[in-house]
This record gives C-alpha cells, structure tokens and sequence, in this order.
C-alpha cells in the first residue's frame, strides 16, 4: 500500500478555568479499517562496523552490569505492578521497538519514516542502545508491519557538541546515551529529528548522518533539561534547567505552506519554585530554511486527566492532530481493587485522545483551540480487523481498544484515515495482556468527521 502525501510567563488565573471546560469538547467516531503487528522481540544486527559494546544491547538496565544474554526479565515497573513481559534482557543484537514518531510526508516509495527511541528510557541504561529510524510499508491485509529500511544515526564530522558514548571510535555510532528521538519529519530529502535531553533538534541526511545539532531557544533563552550536558547534581531546577526530565519535545509538526517546524513539549516546563506549572504545553516555531527559532508559539491545553502527549502532525496548513494520554495501561475493567495484584492492572488505560487543534485560532492568554477528539479506548470494529486479543472482563465484542502507556505515532494517511502506533517500552511495558511484553502495533483508522471537523 501506498500512503497518500500531505498537502505539501505561565497561565494566567483566567486560563487555569480552561480545563474543566474540556469536558464539553465534542468526541468523534472511529473505526477500525487496519490493523499491522511487528511482535515485540524484533532484533536487528548493529553495523559491522559498530563497536563491539554494540553487539549485546541492554547491558546496563540492572543495577550492575549483566553481560549474558537473556538472563534479566523485563517487568512492568513499580507503578504497573511489576508483572513479568517474559522478554529478557541483554539482547543479541539491537532491538527495533520504541516506535516514538511518524513523519508527515512518505518517502519517494511511499514508506513512512519512523523513530526508534533512545533504547531503555534514561541516559544511564542505553548507552549500548543505537539510535536508529526506519521506513515502514504496513500490510494492512495481511496484518504485517513491514520495515523495508533501518538506518543508523552517526556522527562523523564531529557536528554533536559534546562527547558521544562511543566517541574514540571511528564509526561514532549514536546511543541512547546521548540522545532521546522522539519526533520525526521528512523535508527537502532530509530528515529532521528532536531529541528530548537536550531538547535538541537534529538535522540528519538520509545516511543518519548528524548535519547539524540546535538547542531550544524561547525568548532567546536556551531550555535546557536535567540530562543536558553542562547540568550537574548541583543544578537548580527552575533556575538552571526548566524541562521535566522525559518531558523535551515529544512531538514535532512540520506545517505545510509556511515550511515551519512546530514542537510541542510533552510534559508542562517547571516554574522559577522548581515545580511544574500548570497543566499546558509550550509548542515552539523553529524554521528549517533559515536554522533559527522564529519567536512564535501557543500553548496547548491538557485536559483533565492527561499528563503528557505522545505526536503531532498537521493534517493541512492549520489544523494539527495531538495524541494525549495519561500515564495508563490495561483495560479498565482489570483495575486493581487495592494493591497491585498479578491478575490486575494498577492504573490502566483511560484517557488515550487524538486531539484535533486550529493553530489559525488562538486566545488572547495564547492557548490554541481544541477542536475535539477522538477516544481511542472506544473504537469501533464491526468488521473483525483487529489482530490481537485484549484481555478484560468485559464485552468487547464489535469495540476496539489502544489500551497502551506511551501511544506515539500519528499521522494522516489521506481525506478519511489517520495511522496511529505505539511505543511498545520494550521490555517494560504490557498493555493487552497481564504478563506478555507489548507488541508494536499500526492502527488505521477510519475517521472522516474528525478529519473534516472545524
């Protein structure tokens, strides 16, 4: 299948009232008219010429270093119950999960471009995790998420700024311990990649070549996070660093017409006290033809209940698709009665949206207005296309459901359908069973009064 091209301060006493008005916005139907697998334990093999630190991936997930394979199993986590995913770490070779972006426009052959994320979450655990994005083909008919390329990002002509994980080696492959690639665009047979430590925004040749490496400006002041380089123990939150750690730009749009690249912070920037301030997002103009950030920006409002987003695309020259979620995963009706139990799920799923936006409205306080959404936790599927079984207690029957932690991967496919995935955490994250790792899933949805919507 070919996928269709695109055409080409904190709040204020008045905008903290704007949540709960949230609960009115208008919710449109979905149904399922797609669905892709790539299961979960995908490996691929590291260069040739990558160091030998490279071949076992996932070395330094434990508290010690674990040199033999699969011998340490990935389990949910403190906050979902530590259930074991029965996939276990180090890896013989370098896993292809974390899908954490879609690009707007397809390559020449119609393949989508797509990121693999820093590896295992922090800097400390990834630093044998290769950075890597791929071009994907989903066979929506036989339910194959087929990858036709990975590349590999290096740096060869020293372009990253400071010292690499691998930097006394000739090949300067990059790892999970310099970057986090959480958003992706395609333009002028380049690609353009944000990373949520610095933040920073990439400029990558199709090779996975570094052509360049800019830090975030607002008001021509540089954002830095707790994993920038330069930030030490000593640091100040609020004064010397201002974005939540795993809260840079996990979603970053490329507008058709004007050319600009548009991020969007996932979590709220900390205020001058250290502490998080309200429940919005900066999103930030940076223009490619020119390598500067162009002053312009909006915030977006979280409703009630989310506490991150996961991407975002434009789907014409001003209207743009938002994933949001909260920080959920499993059906709702296996809801733990208590304590975390091996049959439940202790915060599962429940506020999982693509958020349509108007970027050409905008309020006085600066919020950009939400046009409505969709639910991906109630999507409809009359005609049996999903692939995998979910597991709950209750009836599922003719319902589809995305009941995933990190959802990150949106984009328009053409006048009545969006392609959504996730990222899957490997192996830490579950999602439609109790104690089986999360495969990577492709989902295409039939949605035409959301796409028309106003």
């Amino acid at each position: 299948m070919r996928l269709s091209r695109f055409l080409a301060p904190f709040l204020t006493t008045t905008a903290l009232c704007a949540a709960p008005a949230l609960a009115d916005e208008p919710v449109f139907p979905a149904k399922l008219a797609g669905h892709a697998v790539l299961p979960a334990l995908t490996l691929t093999p590291a260069p040739e010429d990558a160091p030998e630190d490279a071949k076992i991936s996932g070395k330094f997930t434990a508290a010690a270093r674990v040199m033999a394979p699969e011998t340490v199993m990935g389990d949910t986590g403190a906050s979902h119950g530590k259930r074991a995913t029965g996939i276990s770490l180090p890896f013989k070779g370098q896993p292809v999960q974390g899908f954490s972006g879609y690009a707007m426009n397809t390559a020449d052959d119609g393949g989508v471009f797509m990121l693999t994320d820093n590896g295992y979450g922090t800097k400390a655990n990834s630093p044998d995790a290769l950075l890597m994005f791929h071009k994907m083909m989903p066979q929506w008919d036989t339910g194959v998420m087929e990858l036709t390329q990975t590349t590999f990002l290096h740096d060869p002509d020293f372009k990253v700024p400071f010292r690499i994980a691998y930097e006394g080696s000739d090949s300067r492959y990059l790892t999970g311990a310099d970057f986090d690639l959480e958003s992706i665009q395609y333009l002028n047979g380049e690609l353009w990649i944000g990373d949520e430590f610095g933040p920073y925004l990439l400029r990558v040749a199709l090779d996975g070549r570094i052509l360049a490496v800019y830090p975030t400006l607002k008001d021509g002041v540089e954002l830095k996070g707790p994993d920038t380089p330069g930030i030490s123990a000593t640091s100040v939150p609020g004064k010397d660093w201002t974005v939540q750690r795993s809260g840079g730009y996990e979603g970053m749009a490329l507008q058709p017409g004007t050319g600009l690249l548009w991020v969007l912070f996932e979590k709220p920037l900390l205020g001058e006290d250290g502490k998080p301030g309200a429940n919005f997002l900066w999103s930030l103009a940076f223009d490619p033809a020119k390598g500067e950030w162009t002053g312009q920006s909006f915030k977006f409002q979280l409703a009630e209940g989310a506490t991150a987003i996961g991407d975002f695309n434009f789907v014409d020259e001003t209207r743009a698709m938002i994933i949001e979620r909260d920080n959920g995963e499993g059906d709702p009706s296996l809801k733990c009665a208590a304590d975390p139990a091996p049959d439940c799920f202790p915060a599962p799923a429940l506020v999982k949206r693509i958020v349509m936006i108007d970027t050409a409205s905008v309020d006085a306080e600066g919020f950009v207005r939400r046009i409505g959404h969709i639910d991906l936790m109630d999507i409809q599927d009359p005609d049996g296309k999903a692939r995998l079984e979910t597991l709950a207690t209750r009836d599922l029957a003719g319902k589809f459901t995305f009941p995933f932690f990190t959802i990150e991967d949106v984009m328009r496919v053409d006048e009545t359908h969006i392609m959504v995935g996730n990222d899957n955490n490997l192996p830490y994250s579950s999602g439609r069973q109790l104690d089986k790792a999360a495969d990577n899933e492709a989902i295409l949805l039939e949605v035409p009064a959301f796409l028309a919507a106003k």
